[in-house]
C-alpha cells in the first residue's frame, strides 16, 4: 500500500469489486470508511449503468471503532439478502479497515447462519496486491467455491458438450473495452463452429460455474484476470488453456490456430487457415491498410507504448511487426508478471521499462520525444502537456473510452479500430500546424509543455516571439531542447542569440 495521487492500478478491493458487481444476483459489502467508497460512483459513471451498482459499504465510524463492527456487518449482510435477493455475497475490507485487525471470516460465519444466499469473504491480501492480481484472485475463489459445492451435492457434469465449446474468462465491469471485446469474441467463436459454454463474471451467474468442465478449452483474452480461475479448472478437470489475446492481425490468427491445435488434439479434425485468410483479406481492414500509401507514411516514425500487460505487448507487437513503426520503449506497469512481457516485447522495441511510477514514464516519453503515444489516460495527460498525441490503449481510462458505440480490441473487427485508432494518433499531431498556416484559430503564445509546473529559465519577449514562429507541431521539442542547451552552458535567460546557439548545437 503507497499513498500517490496516481496509480496505475487501483488498490486490492477494487479488484475485487470489479468480479462480484460484474456477476449478476451477486451484492458486494465493502467494509470502509468513509472516503473508500466512491467504486460506485465510479463504475455508475464510467459504464452509463442504468441500474444500481450492487455494492453496499458498511461503514466504519467511531462508533464502530467503540464497539466493534461485528454487529453492523452482520446485520448488513443478512438484510441485504433479505432486500436483494442474492445468489451470493462478498465481504471486502479494504486497505483502510485491515488496520483494525478484524476476523472477518467469523462474520461470515455467523451471517451465513442466517442468510439463504451464500456468503464469501474476498480472500486477498489488501496490503500486498493491486486492483488486478485482487480480480484475478477473487475470480478464481468463486469459482473454485462453487465447483466444490457442486461437487459435494453430486451436481457437477465433467462430460464434454457434444459440440465444442469454450469458457472465456476474465470479462469485467471497467475493463477496457471488456464488454464490447466479449461481444466480438462470442461472434468469432460462432464463425469458427464453437459454442460459448461459460463467459465469466460479466453478465454471468454463480450457477453457472457448475458447467465450466463442460467446455473443450478455456479462452483466457486478458493475461491479469481469469488466468488463475482456468489454471484451477485445468488443474481440476483437464481442460486446455489458450492465453493468446487475439488483438491484431497476427496474434488474432495465432489464437484461431491454438484454438485448432486444441480442438484437433481431442479428435475434432478442424481446419480454420481459409477462414483466416478470409478474415484476413477481406474483414480485417487493417492488413491492406497496413500496406497503403498512408501507412506507408507512418513507417519508421517513432512511438512509445506503455499500459497493462495485454494491450501494450499487443499494441508493441502490432506497430513494429503489422504497421513498421519504430517503438522507441514499450512498458507496464504489471510489475508481477515482469518477465512475460519482456519475453513479448523483445525485438519489437528498443527498450523495456517496468514500473508502476507514472513520474519515471512522463521523464522517459519527454527524453523520447515520440511522434505517438500509445499508453493509458495518464500517457494522454503527459502527451497534452508535451504536444505529443495519445491513443488511449490500456485501463486506467476516462469515460471517452467507454464508448457507446461498438469499438471492440479483439477479433477482426478490433484490428480495424485499433488501425483506426494507430493513424489517427499520429496524423491529428499535425492539426494546430495545419491550422495556424490556414487561419484556422489566433497563433497560440509560448506552450510550456514540460512536465514540471516551474522553470528556472526566463525567456526575453523577442525569444518567446522567435518561438512561436516555430510550427506547433515541434515547437515543444525545440522549447525543451534549448532549455536543455541553455542549462548546460550556464544562461540564465533565454535570448535570440542562445535560441540560435542551441539549434547549431544540434545540427537543427
Amino acid at each position: 500500500m503507497k499513498l500517490a495521487y496516481w496509480m496505475y492500478a487501483g488498490p486490492a478491493h477494487i479488484g475485487t469489486l470489479r468480479v462480484a458487481s460484474s456477476f449478476r444476483r451477486v451484492h458486494a459489502i465493502m467494509h470502509a470508511p468513509l472516503g473508500d467508497d466512491y467504486f460506485n460512483v465510479m463504475r455508475s459513471m464510467l459504464e452509463r449503468e442504468r441500474n444500481f451498482t450492487p455494492v453496499t459499504t458498511s461503514i466504519v465510524d467511531r462508533h464502530v471503532l467503540a464497539q466493534g463492527s461485528q454487529e453492523k456487518v452482520v446485520d448488513n449482510i443478512t438484510r441485504k439478502d433479505e432486500e436483494e435477493h442474492p445468489d451470493l455475497i462478498v465481504l471486502t475490507p479494504t486497505c483502510t479497515s485491515s488496520i483494525l485487525q478484524e476476523d472477518l471470516q467469523n462474520f461470515v460465519e455467523r451471517a451465513t447462519e442466517q442468510t439463504r444466499c451464500d456468503v464469501l469473504l474476498a480472500d486477498v491480501n489488501h496490503y500486498r496486491v493491486n486492483e488486478l492480481e485482487a480480480a484475478d484472485r477473487t475470480l478464481e475463489q468463486i469459482v473454485r467455491f462453487y465447483l466444490q459445492k457442486a461437487a459435494k451435492k453430486g451436481n457437477l457434469i465433467t462430460q464434454k458438450t457434444a459440440q465444442p465449446s469454450v469458457n472465456i474468462l476474465g470479462s469485467t465491469t471497467l475493463g477496457f473495452h471488456n464488454q464490447h471485446d466479449l461481444r466480438e469474441l462470442r461472434k468469432l467463436m460462432g464463425d469458427l463452429g464453437i459454442h460459448v459454454n461459460v463467459a465469466l463474471p460479466e453478465g454471468a451467474t454463480v450457477d453457472q460455474i457448475a458447467r465450466l468442465p463442460q467446455a473443450w478449452f478455456n479462452l483466457v483474452p486478458y493475461r491479469e484476470i481469469g488466468r488463475l480461475a482456468a489454471q484451477y479448472v485445468q488443474t481440476e478437470f483437464g481442460l486446455p488453456l489458450v492465453t493468446t489475446a487475439p488483438m491484431g492481425v497476427m496474434a488474432t490468427a495465432q489464437c484461431i490456430r491454438e484454438i485448432q491445435q486444441v480442438l484437433n488434439d481431442q479428435g475434432q479434425g478442424v481446419d480454420y487457415e481459409a477462414f483466416i485468410d478470409e478474415q484476413t483479406r477481406f474483414i480485417s481492414q487493417a492488413a491492406w491498410f497496413s500496406r497503403s500509401i498512408d501507412c506507408q507514411n507512418l513507417t519508421g516514425k517513432k512511438a512509445v507504448v506503455f499500459g497493462d500487460n495485454t494491450h501494450a505487448a499487443a499494441m508493441t507487437q502490432i506497430l513494429a511487426r503489422e504497421m513498421g513503426i519504430h517503438v522507441v520503449w514499450a512498458g507496464t506497469y504489471c510489475t508481477s508478471d515482469a518477465d512475460w512481457f519482456r519475453e513479448q516485447v523483445s525485438g519489437y522495441c528498443d527498450e523495456v521499462i517496468i514500473t508502476d511510477d507514472h513520474t519515471r514514464i512522463g521523464d522517459a516519453i519527454a527524453q523520447a520525444e515520440p511522434s505517438a503515444i500509445f499508453g493509458t489516460q495518464m500517457e494522454r495527460h503527459v502527451g497534452k502537456r508535451l504536444n505529443i498525441p495519445c491513443g488511449v490503449i490500456s485501463a486506467p481510462v476516462h469515460i471517452q473510452n467507454f464508448p457507446l458505440g461498438y469499438r471492440p480490441f479483439l477479433g477482426y473487427e478490433g484490428t480495424n479500430q485499433i488501425a483506426d485508432l494507430v493513424y489517427n494518433s499520429f496524423t491529428l499531431g499535425m492539426e494546430d500546424h495545419l491550422l495556424e498556416i490556414f487561419g484556422g484559430h489566433d497563433t497560440k503564445e509560448v506552450i510550456t509543455k514540460t512536465l514540471s509546473a516551474d522553470t528556472d529559465l526566463g525567456w526575453t519577449p523577442e525569444a518567446q516571439k522567435e518561438l512561436n514562429k516555430v510550427p506547433g507541431f515541434v515547437r515543444g521539442k525545440v522549447k525543451r531542447n534549448t532549455e536543455k542547451f541553455a542549462r548546460e552552458q550556464g544562461f540564465p535567460t533565454i535570448t535570440v542569440e542562445v535560441m540560435y546557439a542551441a539549434k547549431e548545437a544540434v545540427g537543427a
